[in-house]
C-alpha cells in the first residue's frame, strides 16, 4: 500500500490517527505466562497475553499452543496452535477457538444501543496449513446478542491479511464498566450444534447460531496441523487501516492490567518486596509488593517456588517455602500473618527474600 493509500484508508475509517486499536497484544508480544504449553485441551489463557483458548467437549485433541518467533513482514511474533493428538471426528457439540474480551469502558465510543452507533472492522493476519473457511463472531455481553462472519484461507502456510466489518447495533448499550463489553471469537473446531443458523446480523445469542459459517475442522482433526494469528486490530469505521504498533513497554503495561508477575529470574537469592512488620511473637505481616499497574480488578493471588523471610531481631532465617496468608489488596500483594518463628517481638521489621524462579501472579483477566 503506498503512503497516499494509507492516508486515505486512515482518513475514510474516520478514527485517529494514533491509539485507534482497540486490541491489547494484538501483535502477541507480551506472554508473561509462558511462550510455550503442551498438551493443551482444557480452557485457560496460555502463552500469548489476553488471547485465551477455549475447549468443550473435545475427546483426544491435545495442542501445542506457542509464541512463535514467526510473522508476515512487520511482526516478529504470533500465537501458534498446533495440533499434536487429532480429533478422530467432530461431533456435534464439540468446539475450539480462540477468544478475546474487551473491557465495557474501551468500547463506548461504539455508541451501540443509540441511532448514532458505528461500525466496527477486525483485521488479523493468520496462516493456517488448512485452507478452507473459518468463522469469526462477535458477542455482546450487554443484550446478550451475537453477530458473525467468515473469512477464508486461501494458500496453505502462507500469512494473509483478513478484514471483516461488523454492522451497527442499535439495541443495546454496552456497560460503562470494567466488566467484559465484547468478546470475539477466532473458531478452529464446531460441531453442528453450533453452526445452523444465520448470524450474520445481530440477534440474540442461541448455541445454533453461535459460529454460522464455519467449514473447516482440519487444524482439529490432522495431526501437525498448524494455525497462527497476529496482527490483530479492531477500530471504528468500514476501513481496516495499517496496524497500529505500540512500544513494547506500552503493550506490557496494558497487558499488566489483566496479568502482572514478578518473578525472579537472577539465578540466585533476591530481596524484594517491602518491609513486614512482627505481630506477637509468632508472625510477620504487611504489603509484600506493589502490582506494576492499577490491575482491572482486584486480583485472584497465587504464589510459586520458595520465599522467606529475614528478622530485624535476630537475622535469622524464620520462614521459608511459601508465604502464609497471601492476599491481594486493590494494588498490592500482601501477608496477613506469615507464621514460622515463636522468637519474634511485636514491632520488629523483617525482610523478604525468594529465591531463583520464586513468583508472585495476580490475575484479573476478564
Amino acid at each position: 500500500m503506498s503512503k497516499a493509500a494509507e492516508l486515505a484508508a486512515l482518513i475514510g475509517s474516520q478514527t485517529a490517527l494514533s491509539n485507534r486499536n482497540i486490541i491489547i497484544n494484538g501483535a502477541m508480544q507480551i506472554s508473561q505466562r509462558s511462550t510455550s504449553d503442551t498438551s493443551v485441551h482444557t480452557t485457560g489463557f496460555f502463552s500469548c497475553d489476553r488471547f485465551q483458548m477455549v475447549y468443550s467437549n473435545e475427546d483426544e485433541l491435545r495442542q501445542t499452543i506457542t509464541q512463535a518467533s514467526d510473522g508476515p513482514d512487520g511482526f516478529a511474533n504470533s500465537l501458534k496452535i498446533q495440533t499434536t493428538t487429532a480429533e478422530s471426528a467432530v461431533a456435534s457439540d464439540e468446539r475450539s477457538y480462540v477468544i478475546y474480551r474487551a473491557e465495557g469502558q474501551d468500547l463506548q465510543q461504539l455508541a451501540y444501543g443509540t441511532s448514532a452507533a458505528k461500525k466496527i472492522t477486525l483485521s488479523f493476519y493468520v496462516k493456517s496449513s488448512v485452507t478452507g473457511t473459518y468463522a469469526v463472531s462477535a458477542y455482546k455481553e450487554d443484550g446478550n446478542d451475537i453477530v458473525g462472519s467468515t473469512y477464508t484461507i486461501n494458500s496453505a502456510n502462507t500469512w494473509e491479511r483478513k478484514s471483516i466489518t461488523f454492522p451497527v447495533d442499535t439495541s443495546t448499550a454496552i456497560a460503562d464498566d470494567n466488566t467484559s463489553g465484547m468478546a470475539f471469537y477466532w473458531v478452529l473446531m464446531a460441531g453442528s450444534d453450533y453452526t445452523s443458523v444465520d448470524n450474520s446480523a445481530w440477534g440474540e445469542y442461541a448455541t445454533n447460531n453461535f459460529f454460522y459459517g464455519h467449514a473447516q475442522n482440519g487444524v482439529a482433526t490432522t495431526i501437525n496441523a498448524i494455525w497462527q494469528l497476529t496482527g490483530v486490530q479492531l477500530e471504528l469505521g468500514e476501513q481496516a487501516t495499517p496496524f497500529e504498533h505500540r512500544s513494547f513497554a506500552d503493550e506490557l503495561r496494558r497487558c499488566q492490567r489483566y496479568y502482572a508477575v514478578r518473578e525472579n529470574t537472577t539465578g540466585g537469592l533476591m530481596y524484594y518486596g517491602k518491609t513486614l512488620q512482627a505481630y506477637g511473637t509468632s508472625s510477620v505481616y504487611g504489603v509484600i509488593a506493589d502490582y506494576p499497574v492499577t490491575m482491572r480488578a482486584t486480583p485472584t493471588v497465587s504464589q510459586s517456588g520458595t520465599f522467606g523471610a529475614y528478622y530485624a531481631n535476630s537475622g535469622n532465617n524464620g520462614m521459608a517455602t511459601t508465604i502464609g496468608g497471601l492476599s491481594a489488596t486493590s494494588h498490592a500483594w500482601r501477608t496477613n500473618g506469615w507464621s514460622g518463628n515463636s522468637n519474634l517481638v511485636a514491632g520488629h521489621a523483617s525482610v523478604m527474600y525468594a529465591e531463583n524462579g520464586a513468583k508472585l501472579i495476580a490475575d484479573a483477566e476478564l
